[in-house]
């Protein structure tokens, strides 16, 4: 019972794209000087403020499945909770511009967000989920029983691929190049990113320069917000983690 237990928090973190992302990821952002610290958290300068919206449900997600580059659209629910997280978005205000994954479910998202906002919506690839190749569509059990020993694996080594699939530090690499275009492009302003569950991950990891464990035990739920700022000057800050209020 105790392993099934265990079995079933494994899951739950890695069903609808498990995280993790063992490249380095100290690494201050092209053009970061630094400076002596004027305040106790020593951030200096205007931040970019990044709104990481998840995208809503889809049949996938509801199902708790392997969900990476596979394009299940949003369910009706999925669409009602892009709607709420448009409307929570339009009232906060603020929002410059709307970056998303490429994949239907991140991009009506996203379209849903900047209908409310007034805004385009642009498509960078690097935000894409992880691709699970011969994994996409399965469950973690059936996962787990096709490949027992390298899913195993899998879990605790972030350098390997599922079959005909990509890294965890591969999609770390990607999400750190968004990640410097958009502030590179947006320097000091606020961006919604709409994307999924392993790239949000990674950017809030980016900005903690956490370790990958904290991957593996953070939970996000479909359409929920999380807020990362980061400064000119290298440092970080994580403001919001799993927000669903709006969502009812």
């Amino acid at each position: 019972r105790e392993r099934n237990a265990h079995a079933d928090r494994l899951a739950n973190e890695a069903m609808d794209a498990a995280a993790g992302g063992g490249a380095t990821i100290a690494d201050p952002p092209p053009g970061a000087v630094a400076v002596p610290p004027a305040t106790w958290t020593g951030n200096q300068g205007a931040p970019t403020r990044m709104l990481l919206l998840r995208h809503g449900q889809t049949e996938l997600s509801r199902q708790r499945r392997y969900s990476g580059r596979g394009n299940p659209e949003l369910t009706e629910t999925g669409r009602a909770q892009a709607e709420a997280a448009a409307r929570y978005l339009a009232g906060r205000g603020g929002v410059e511009a709307v970056v998303t994954s490429p994949l239907q479910r991140s991009y009506d998202t996203a379209a849903a967000a900047a209908k409310a906002l007034g805004l385009e919506v642009r498509v960078d690839d690097d935000l894409i989920e992880t691709d699970f190749g011969a994994w996409e569509g399965l469950t973690f059990r059936e996962a787990a029983e096709r490949d027992p020993d390298l899913h195993l694996q899998w879990l605790r080594n972030t350098s390997l691929r599922p079959p005909g699939g990509e890294s965890f530090d591969d999609v770390q690499q990607r999400v750190q190049r968004a990640r410097n275009r958009i502030i590179a492009e947006h320097g000091g302003g606020t961006v919604l990113v709409v994307s999924h569950v392993t790239p949000i991950k990674t950017m809030l990891r980016l900005a903690l320069d956490a370790g990958t464990s904290i991957l593996q035990r953070l939970h996000l739920d479909l359409a929920s917000l999380s807020i990362a700022e980061f400064y000119p000057d290298g440092n970080a800050s994580v403001r919001l983690v799993n927000q669903t209020s709006y969502l009812g």
